[in-house]
């Protein structure tokens, strides 16, 4: 394998797909990077137990290839000499299994490993994949991958739900205390139902490598992975076994007391109640309602109490009180994204419906603590 190639391109390339190097270091190919190059272009690929990804480099964009090959070099170490590196232009060169990388002041040699001892990985692709704008997908794992769980002793809650009904992809995570769902229109009618877990943190990984052009990625769904391609990028994650819980009944149709406030000020306000909270204490603040103002409060027995009052729009004279995790509360109103939020409660002990005006595609829940 010989090329030559410029520095930025190659580091854009690695930024990618690093993502996928392992870091558990069991299998030591696994945190390497496997080079291969051929004729018509460059193929990077790295793997680890959840995702594999692949980024291609036409050979329009390679200076010079002057012999083909392949071989897995060691992802960390190369990566950072490739940032350091002053020159614009990189060649890379192999010598039996060592890499040699050279510019015209300096000569760096790795040790390398063999192709053929990286696992063979199918990225094969569908003829009817499913298309969803990148922009819009971006969206959908952002607002929804903070409400999955991380605790592995439910697996099937630490992925999103994506369940397609015709024309209709609905999307949901919940760590059984919080939940949130979106709901998106495709511009297809798609033939198969399609119900699927993919794990929350693999879908993050792949988020930070969307940009944010104007255009579709693409998902291939297989019986136990599924392959996202965009760009010159593929990215292979695994499915979760198991069958997600039925969250529908949990969005009740019905209020007892609708509340509607300013988003940031009610974020503020929360923000402010937290300070005095602990994780260990489940971060709670408590919620109350006085006429056409919302009193919001926290008490810690050894620093002190906090209180501040907002005023509020209420859909009737109803008055309730109720306490739940500051934590959880912040991070599905940071989700939304409107001027004004939307508070359905039905109780001191039933689950708060957060949503926004006239928006019924992202719909967040917290279920409350019990203290009064």
């Amino acid at each position: 394998m010989k090329l030559s190639i410029k520095k930025e391109i190659l580091t854009e390339s690695l930024n990618q797909v690093s993502k996928a190097i392992s870091t558990k270091n069991i299998i030591p190919v696994l945190s390497g990077i496997k080079f291969n190059l051929t004729m018509e272009g460059l193929f990077l690929t790295c793997s680890d137990d959840d995702i594999t990804i692949e980024v291609f480099i036409d050979k329009k964009d390679i200076n010079e290839i002057e012999e083909v090959g392949s071989i897995v070099i060691p992802g960390k170490y190369f990566i950072d000499i490739v940032r350091k590196i002053p020159s614009d232009i990189i060649k890379l060169e192999t010598d039996g299994l060592r890499i040699v990388l050279y510019t015209n002041n300096a000569e760096y040699n790795l040790n390398g490993i063999n192709a053929n001892e990286f696992p063979n990985r199918d990225l094969d692709t569908i003829k009817t994949p499913i298309y969803i704008n990148k922009k819009i997908f971006k969206n959908i794992i952002n607002q929804t991958a903070f409400a999955a769980s991380l605790q592995e002793s439910r697996p099937i809650l630490t992925g999103i739900n994506f369940n397609i009904k015709e024309n209709i992809l609905e999307c949901i995570a919940t760590d059984s205390y919080r939940l949130s769902k979106k709901t998106i229109t495709l511009n297809e009618v798609i033939e198969h139902e399609v119900n699927i877990v993919i794990p929350s943190k693999n879908l993050i990984e792949l988020t930070k490598i969307i940009d944010d052009e104007d255009e579709n990625i693409e998902m291939h769904i297989f019986s136990n992975t599924i392959l996202f391609k965009f760009n010159n990028i593929l990215f292979q994650s695994r499915l979760l076994n198991g069958t997600y819980p039925d969250t529908s009944k949990l969005i009740s149709e019905e209020c007892l007391l609708q509340i509607t406030s300013n988003l940031n000020e009610l974020y503020n306000v929360i923000d402010r109640a937290s300070l005095l909270t602990s994780e260990k204490e489940k971060n709670i603040v408590k919620m109350e309602t006085t006429n056409n103002e919302l009193i919001i409060s926290s008490v810690s027995q050894e620093i002190g109490k906090i209180e501040e009052r907002m005023k509020v729009e209420k859909s009737n004279e109803t008055e309730v009180k109720i306490a739940f995790s500051s934590k959880y509360m912040m991070d599905a109103l940071r989700a939304l994204k409107s001027e004004n939020v939307i508070l359905l409660l039905n109780g001191e002990i039933k689950p708060i419906i957060i949503k926004t005006p006239n928006n019924e595609n992202l719909i967040q829940l917290v279920l409350p603590i019990k203290t009064f």
